[in-house]
């Protein structure tokens, strides 16, 4: 007797939340974006999307807030990857808004632009007036994404409010919005880092070459693997030296560090991050490190 098996994997189960989610958006609001930075997160977001709409082509633009101060290898797949899908790409560029007087660049050894990329952001939504943004955020990162719901309401300044969200019982999103407020919308909000690697391994998706391990320049500080690089204002008491290291999160570099890693596979990868007991923000982002409520703090002004 022929016997069937229906159950059913995690990375399924999460899978079919995602594409849940993306169709719900698809169908409730007019001008939904998806954040695409190249990175892990949005690339697994960005196969969601693929998968959720097929045949069809994704249904809402690409966006990401650059910097001018990114790794090269990310913007370089960012950009084939749209051109792949034949998808619209918006750059958001923080140099355009440091020129237009709207932020004001920092300076000093620890200068970054990555705070700058809120105003940035913002400015973005309200000229192409997005009415959902996804992000590729998830709980386990970080305490205050932590709170987030899946559909996080953002009041007319793009601010968030985490004592003033919204109930999600049954899996039912409230998408009810004023004009001029908007939604950030986070597919994988349940999923850990583990399973992002497992999905990239069950579905053969590439990743910038910068994930795994490979020779750099760097120099310690804070405890941080950083790139030596213009945009790092490395002082003189803190010496260069060459290892091998690959990056468990991108972002500026000036403020995203390395990890010391002979991990050169997926597979590799997967053993490694199994084994470890600190996120890869806590590890390799010293963005968060400025204050115990960093995160939550550039989130109220409206950070993704």
């Amino acid at each position: 007797m022929l016997q069937c098996d229906y159950t059913t994997s995690q990375l399924d189960v999460l899978e079919a939340e995602a594409i849940h989610i993306m169709r719900e958006v698809a169908a409730e609001f007019e001008r939904p974006v998806l954040l695409f930075s190249g990175g892990k997160d949005s690339i697994v977001m960005l196969r969601i999307a693929e998968k959720a709409f097929w045949p069809a082509p994704i249904p809402f633009p690409l966006m990401h807030v650059d910097t001018g101060h990114n790794f090269s290898e990310v913007i370089d797949y960012r950009d084939r990857r749209a051109a792949e899908l034949g998808a619209r790409l918006v750059v958001a560029s923080v140099q355009d808004s440091i020129d237009a007087g709207r932020v004001v660049e920092e300076t000093g050894r620890r200068a970054s632009r990555n705070r700058l990329q809120t105003t940035t952001l913002l400015d973005a939504i309200e000229e192409h007036e997005f009415d959902a943004v996804f992000g590729g955020a998830r709980r386990d990162e970080e305490k205050a994404r932590a709170k987030e719901r899946v559909f996080s309401f953002r009041d007319e300044f793009g601010q968030w409010d985490p004592k003033n969200q919204r109930p999600e019982l049954w899996n039912l999103y409230n998408a009810k919005i004023r004009k001029g407020e908007h939604i950030r919308v986070f597919p994988l909000s349940n999923w850990t880092e583990l399973d992002v690697w497992d999905y990239i391994r069950r579905e053969g998706i590439e990743i910038p070459s910068i994930y795994y391990a490979h020779t750099r320049k760097v120099f310690e500080r804070d405890g941080m693997l950083l790139a030596d690089h213009p945009v790092t204002n490395r002082g003189d008491d803190e010496p260069v030296f060459e290892t091998v290291v690959r990056y468990r999160t991108v972002g500026d570099i000036s403020c995203t560090g390395a990890v010391q890693s002979a991990a050169a596979t997926v597979e590799e990868i997967i053993t490694e991050i199994a084994a470890t007991r600190i996120t890869e923000r806590g590890a390799t982002r010293a963005d968060d490190r400025s204050s115990e409520a960093a995160m939550e703090d550039r989130k109220r002004e409206g950070y993704f």
